[in-house]
């Protein structure tokens, strides 16, 4: 294996301009969820200008690049959508302008997450110079969606396309550690019904907003008392919007609701989160609700899900980790971190419902997803489009 690690990273290094250079044309589209249709077809050129032996957009909106037809599969996914800018003022350079200066390509998707299908589409062109003949299929998939709904795109993946590989790498940034996991999440909605009188004579009335207010200090102390894992630490809930509403201004407020965003730890389940905030409000005219998701794709295709996404993690001694060390020790000559994403990922559906073993191995750093002047290194995307070829000669 020493001959093909060696070979891999000289590949990986040769092609660095070519990965960077690949980036920089997918960061200048911008893609938000919805709206990727556009640098969607800029990766499905990619990957067949890099030699891969099928390309194809599902119904979805995924780009799913193939190469070899062996009888297990290893799945390379990535999100292609990614969240707006925010304020310009925050930014130093303009965030779509893919520069590549100094070592990083620079702009908003770089490290969440374009980085990674990037760096996966040289792997494939890795791969084919190789002559790759294992009894495997490598896929790589840019996903859509991501942002707007997690493991949205993997639930079409598995469910409408049948798809369900024996091995996944999530591209998401990882500092080039190795992860196993990460806590899971839900949107909660809690909804109170008062009575409205005249604002002149409350007493007169219920107010939805005090039954609400009640709650929410009662939801503050909860989250203090929530489960906690020695890896994926402690579980949270925190209200991130309230509403409320009345015949007037003059009136006693008759509706009020909150939203919840209920981080999941280990053993913490959708069922047991719902108890939770349902014994706070069991005296009250409340009603609390896990929210649906349901938007219409950039192909047309309306789809959705549950908002539950739930914790999930792979031990230390599974063989998808232990062949993840290997590989890393292998090209690196040196012994990696093993951690997990302090956010959510497509895992919630890809170990989380369906089971299939995964890990996490991604250019760049996660303090970068979302905030302003994101950019990536170049020997960050090098390591990753060794890593993911190196991987499918191991598993």
């Amino acid at each position: 294996m020493n001959e093909i690690y060696s070979k891999i990273n000289q590949l990986a290094e040769k092609y660095k301009n070519y990965t960077a250079n690949n980036l920089s044309k997918l960061v200048k589209i911008k893609s938000t969820s919805m709206n990727e249709k556009d640098v969607q077809l800029e990766l499905k050129r990619q990957m067949e200008e890099a030699g891969f032996d099928e390309v194809r957009i599902d119904g979805l909106g995924n780009v799913i690049g193939r190469i070899g037809n062996g009888k297990r599969v290893l799945a390379i996914d990535g999100h292609m959508d990614t969240v707006d800018v925010g304020n310009i003022d925050n930014w130093n350079f303009d965030p779509f302008s893919g520069e590549i200066k100094d070592g990083y390509v620079h702009g908003r998707g770089t490290v969440d997450q374009e980085g990674g299908p990037a760096s996966a589409v040289t792997s494939g062109k890795i791969l084919k110079e190789l002559g790759f003949d294992k009894d495997l299929t490598f896929l790589v998939v840019g996903s859509v969606m991501e942002e707007d709904c997690d493991g949205l795109c993997w639930k079409y993946l598995v469910e409408e396309e049948k798809l369900k590989p024996d091995f996944v790498i999530s591209t998401e940034p990882t500092n080039l550690n190795i992860y196993r996991g990460h806590r899971g999440r839900m949107e909660i909605v809690v909804k109170f019904r008062g009575v409205s009188c005249h604002g002149s004579a409350p007493e007169r009335g219920k107010n939805a907003i005090y039954m609400a207010a009640r709650a929410a200090l009662e939801i503050e102390k909860l989250n203090e008392k929530l489960d906690y894992d020695p890896f994926l630490g402690k579980g949270s809930v925190t209200i991130s919007e309230i509403k409320s509403g009345s015949p007037s201004l003059c009136a006693v407020a008759d509706y009020a609701q909150f939203h919840l965003d209920r981080r999941l730890t280990w053993g913490e389940t959708k069922e047991s989160a719902v108890a939770e905030i349902e014994a706070i409000v069991k005296d009250m005219d409340a009603k609390v609700e896990v929210l649906h998701y349901e938007e219409v794709a950039y192909t047309g295709l309306k789809y959705g899900m549950e908002k539950y996404y739930p914790t999930w993690k792979i031990e230390e001694n599974h063989p998808v980790v232990v062949a993840g060390v290997k590989v890393f020790e292998g090209l690196f000559h040196k012994k990696p971190l093993i951690d997990k994403w302090t956010f959510s990922t497509n895992g919630v559906t890809i170990n989380g419902y369906y089971g299939i073993p995964l890990i996490g191995f991604g250019p760049g750093n996660e303090i970068f997803a979302h905030a302003p002047n994101e950019k990536v290194p170049i020997s960050d995307l090098v390591a990753a489009s060794a890593f993911y070829a190196a991987y499918a000669y191991l598993i």
